[in-house]
C-alpha cells in the first residue's frame, strides 16, 4: 500500500552570473513571491541572477537549492540551504530543468539558453520575463520548434509571473 504525499512545487530560476541591475532587482522579486507560496527554489546557485533570486527567496523564509556545475560546496552563493555540487560543467543545466515543476527565464546569456533548450526539450512550463533582456526577451512569446503546441510563456511584469505561480499552486497534475 503506498503512503500519499504532498510534495512541495519546484521552481527553476534561470539567468545570467553577470547581471545588470534590473534583473538582480527582478530575481530579488522573482525569488521572494516562490518563497510566499511555500515553493522551493532551485538555481545554479552561484552569483548574478541565481544569487539575487536566492536571496528574495531566503529573506521571505524559502527552501533554496544551489545545483553547482562544480565540485566545490564554497562557490555556492551564501543563500542556498542545500547545495548539490555536480562537477559537470554546462550537463548541470539538464539536472536543473528536470528538478523543475516550473522554469522561470530572466535575462540570460548563452548558458540561459542552453537551460531553455533543455526545458523545452522537456516539455517544461517556461516563463520568461520579457522586460529583462537577454535571451529572455528574444524568446518570450515564441516556440522554439515545433516539438511542442504550446510557447514561451512571455511575462512582461511581476503581474504575470504572479499569476504562473498562482496557477502552479492550484495545478494537482504536476
Amino acid at each position: 500500500m503506498s503512503k500519499q504525499t504532498t510534495r512541495r512545487k519546484q521552481v527553476v530560476v534561470i539567468g545570467s552570473s553577470h547581471s545588470i541591475k534590473t534583473e538582480l532587482d527582478i530575481a530579488y522579486q522573482v525569488g521572494k513571491e516562490i518563497a510566499l507560496r511555500n515553493f522551493t527554489l532551485i538555481t545554479g546557485g552561484r552569483t548574478g541572477v541565481m544569487e539575487a533570486a536566492s536571496k528574495g527567496a531566503k529573506e521571505h523564509g524559502g527552501l533554496v537549492i544551489g545545483i553547482l556545475p562544480s565540485r566545490y560546496f564554497e562557490e555556492a552563493n551564501p543563500y542556498c540551504d542545500v547545495i548539490i555540487p555536480t562537477g559537470a560543467g554546462y550537463m548541470r543545466n539538464s539536472i536543473n530543468v528536470l528538478a523543475a515543476d516550473m522554469v522561470i527565464s530572466i535575462g540570460g546569456a548563452s548558458g540561459t539558453l542552453n537551460e531553455l533548450a533543455f526545458a523545452w526539450n522537456y516539455d517544461k512550463k517556461i516563463v520568461a520575463l520579457s522586460n529583462s533582456g537577454g535571451w529572455s526577451a528574444k524568446l518570450a512569446g515564441k516556440a522554439i520548434d515545433d516539438r511542442r503546441t504550446d510557447i514561451i510563456i512571455d511575462a512582461p511584469d511581476m503581474a504575470t509571473v504572479m499569476r504562473e505561480l498562482d496557477q502552479l499552486a492550484i495545478d494537482t497534475s504536476e
